[in-house]
């Protein structure tokens, strides 16, 4: 008969972790921690004040900074930057704590300067700190809102953080392409200042974890 046991248990809960205690899914955000949403206004400055590609490619064709053909090649660069960094990341994450998403996006704000006021070695450079923010963004993000998600509250958390950020990304391109026509210095000051303010926040929230 003992053998039975766990063909009854299939049968009769085929999904046991529907058993959790509160394992419910709501759109309620009202137990999602201080942290967390500490971590997403960090989230949106740094969206805010990071330049998209299409204000990057449009400058470097319009001051001929490099050729058009090799533009996409300075992307490629970016990616390549970013899929490398995104090991190296995650295991000082892994030993040092969230503190070294700090590290991260200060070389993630001081690619403005790179790419719209240098040559094409300097924008070359920009691009390659530009790719290591895009990293940070996609992964370290990720480790820390798990890190101050209830389980129950894990889909609803992150939309509701992809939302914002969608958000402040959109206003801050918005922003910076307004500013272009005005400035490229003002669209630099922008950038940095912004994702710098970022920082001790992220400190703030990594703090409160």
């Amino acid at each position: 008969m003992a053998g039975i046991e766990p063909v009854l248990a299939r049968l009769l809960h085929p999904r046991p972790h529907e058993l959790e205690k509160d394992t419910g899914h709501t759109f309620a955000t009202p137990n999602l921690t201080q942290a967390y949403w500490i971590y997403l206004a960090a989230g949106a400055l740094l969206a805010a004040g990071f330049a998209d590609f299409a204000l990057i490619g449009f400058h470097f064709q319009k001051a001929n900074v490099m050729p058009g053909n090799v533009i996409p090649v300075f992307y490629a660069v970016a990616m390549g930057a970013s899929a490398f960094a995104s090991i190296p990341l995650g295991r000082l994450f892994d030993k040092l704590g969230p503190n070294v998403s700090l590290f991260a996006f200060l070389i993630s704000a001081a690619a403005a300067p790179f790419i719209f006021l240098g040559s094409s070695a300097l924008a070359l450079i920009g691009m390659i700190f530009w790719g290591v923010g895009m990293s940070a963004q996609g992964s370290l993000f990720q480790a820390m809102l798990t890190g101050v998600i209830p389980s129950q509250k894990r889909s609803t958390a992150f939309g509701v953080f992809d939302t914002g950020y969608g958000i402040a990304w959109f206003l801050g391109s918005v922003v910076m392409g307004l500013l272009y026509d005005k400035s490229i210095l003002a669209v630099v000051l922008f950038s940095v200042v912004l994702q710098l303010v970022a920082i001790p926040v992220l400190f703030i929230a990594n703090k409160k974890r």
